[in-house]
């Protein structure tokens, strides 16, 4: 697809977006006000990538943005002087500032034009201008790479994963939980001793050398003979690129395979080589061939080992609860699920007793599947901010997962409209642009800083541009809402530190009522034991959330050093996962 087109559709969907996001922020409460701030921000961020002249439209779309984002950040500025009795005006903020207040928000420019000279001076002295001079004891070493790019499903990660079966030791990062359980598995049951470490469980193997484990979990001074650290392309996610950038750069192996889409390939390159390290290239192309379908796809004709997919859980049950009214039975696979859900519902797909497959994009990362026909039951999605056309590489990923040696000689995509197909089309023939910046996670130094709490001093960071303009800073907002509930509390900034970094969904308010009672019932009231949760009631979504409040009890007690009954966890997690399987039959 032209960059043109690209940008005309991009302009057209801002234009669409423009009066759902302000009746949205029109109705919004003061929690989510910061939420509805970011969405805006992303907008302009995104109209500020097309030229102006594209279109005439464009100077009024931009400029409804920008009066929406001014009448936004003049109630956050209120909420503030309000909460901190102080009287800063809007206009005085922004006057001079514009730039850097469309980039980061009315808050974060408030507390750097208010910041003493001697703070900044401190990130100066404390922050290096290169992220990679923060890990030190990595450039001790002269480390070597080896990267394996290309297509998906491709064999990638399985390659890198045989040398490390057979070094001494060796660990292996994962995007998703249910990935760095699949291989923990597969290793022990080839032999290779192996243990697991996700932000929600720790089994240990007598005599293991190797781990499985998130990406998040890494330990950077443990030593392994060799890493592989797969889908390394999330380098450049703005919420969790930071965890990806951190193993790249601190990692202490020798040997370090880094598996991933090939348009990381530049940045990846330039990380090594600024640390002084040594890399080799390996590209994987596709075995099995790809083929989009001509026409639309029916919805009345399901085939075996077809993968619909769908963007939201909603559309997803929906067509699976399609299919079994005319009699095929569907597995169902979404992001809420819990991993030990989504692999029965793998299984029921591999085995044929479920012969079609019902999913979100989480099909796109995850385990291989005998899937014959990928079918994109839509080409937009919700990326938690705003409506969007699919980019070229979300594409390939999905439609990837599409064919599989010895199984499905030929893969094919397909889509239930033309206007779809031609899209697909046009993403799978086109060059993907590279990646040009990798995000970066603010310092643990920073707590070296005095004279401003945590938040404001993360703040401050999030507005401080990049030395290096091939990184960027990670989207900072969900830490920023969790400092914010913290800060009546006035717990030490170490602890804040950790609180903020603990792995839940803080825009659910269960889950964040949830948090906010633990920290009421150990660090006001003394407590050792936390209150375990209990559902709120008998259906799929309250189950599902259930599942996330048990592993909030969990990274909490474990973050905090606290008593924790593993045994229950374990069990409540099985009797969970029971219910929602039985509750999902029955639908």
């Amino acid at each position: 697809m032209k960059k043109e087109r690209k940008q005309r559709m991009a302009l057209q969907t801002a234009k669409k977006n423009l009066e759902q996001v302000r009746q949205g922020a029109a109705r919004s409460g003061k929690r989510n006000l910061l939420h509805h701030e970011t969405v805006i921000r992303g907008q302009l961020r995104k109209l500020r990538m097309i030229p102006p002249e594209i279109s005439p439209e464009y100077q009024g779309i931009f400029a409804g943005y920008a009066a929406l984002l001014d009448d936004v950040s003049r109630r956050l500025l209120d909420l503030y002087n309000e909460k901190h009795r102080t009287a800063y005006v809007f206009e005085e903020v922004v006057t001079g500032r514009r730039e850097s207040y469309w980039d980061t928000g009315i808050l974060s420019v408030l507390l750097t034009a208010h910041i003493p000279q001697m703070v900044s001076a401190e990130f100066a002295r404390l922050l290096p201008e290169d992220p990679g001079e923060e890990y030190r004891e990595a450039l001790l070493y002269h480390l070597q790479f080896f990267l394996h790019l290309g297509d998906t499903n491709t064999g990638k990660t399985y390659q890198a994963l045989q040398r490390m079966k057979e070094a001494e030791s060796g660990i292996y990062l994962a995007p998703l939980r249910i990935l760095a359980l699949e291989n923990f598995e597969r290793l022990n049951r080839e032999g290779v001793p192996c243990d697991l470490v996700t932000g929600e469980e720790a089994f240990r193997v007598p005599g293991a050398r190797h781990l499985c484990c998130t990406v998040e979990k890494a330990a950077l001074g443990c030593r392994y003979g060799v890493a592989v650290i797969d889908e390394v392309q999330l380098t450049a996610d703005p919420q969790r690129g930071d965890a990806w950038t951190r193993v790249i750069l601190g990692l202490q192996c020798p040997e370090i395979h880094l598996c991933g889409a090939a348009l990381a390939r530049d940045q990846l390159i330039g990380m090594i080589e600024r640390c002084g390290d040594a890399w080799k290239l390996k590209t994987y192309t596709r075995q099995v061939p790809l083929r989009v379908l001509r026409r639309p796809v029916k919805l009345t004709e399901p085939e075996p080992g077809d993968a619909y997919v769908a963007f939201s859980k909603h559309r997803v049950l929906a067509l699976a609860q399609h299919f079994r009214r005319q009699g095929v039975s569907a597995s169902v696979i979404y992001g809420d699920l819990p991993p030990e859900v989504r692999r029965t519902q793998y299984n029921s797909f591999i085995s044929g007793e479920n012969p079609v497959l019902v999913a979100t994009d989480a099909i796109g990362m995850g385990v291989n599947l005998p899937i014959r026909r990928v079918i994109f039951a839509a080409v937009e999605k919700f990326d938690g901010e705003t409506v969007r056309t699919l980019t070229g590489q979300e594409v390939k990923q999905i439609a990837g997962r599409a064919g599989r040696i010895g199984i499905f000689d030929v893969g094919y995509v397909g889509a239930l409209d033309r206007d779809a197909l031609e899209l697909i089309e046009d993403c799978l023939h086109s060059q993907d642009a590279p990646i040009e910046q990798a995000v970066v996670g603010p310092s643990e130094a920073i707590l070296q800083i005095g004279l401003l709490p945590l938040q404001q001093k993360l703040a401050l960071w999030s507005a401080r541009p990049e030395s290096l303009s091939c990184y960027r800073k990670k989207d900072v907002r969900n830490e920023l809402l969790v400092l914010d509930l913290l800060r009546p509390y006035h717990l030490p900034e170490a602890v804040e530190w950790r609180l903020m970094a603990l792995p839940f969904d803080v825009e659910n308010e269960h889950l964040m009522a949830q948090f906010e009672r633990y920290v009421q019932e150990h660090f006001v009231h003394g407590r050792m034991e936390l209150t375990r949760p209990l559902p709120l009631g008998h259906t799929r979504a309250d189950y599902e959330i259930y599942y996330q409040q048990i592993g909030l009890y969990y990274a909490f007690c474990k973050n905090m050093g606290l008593p924790l009954d593993e045994q229950w966890v374990s069990e409540a997690r099985e009797q969970v996962s029971a219910c929602i399987r039985k509750l999902m039959e029955q639908a």
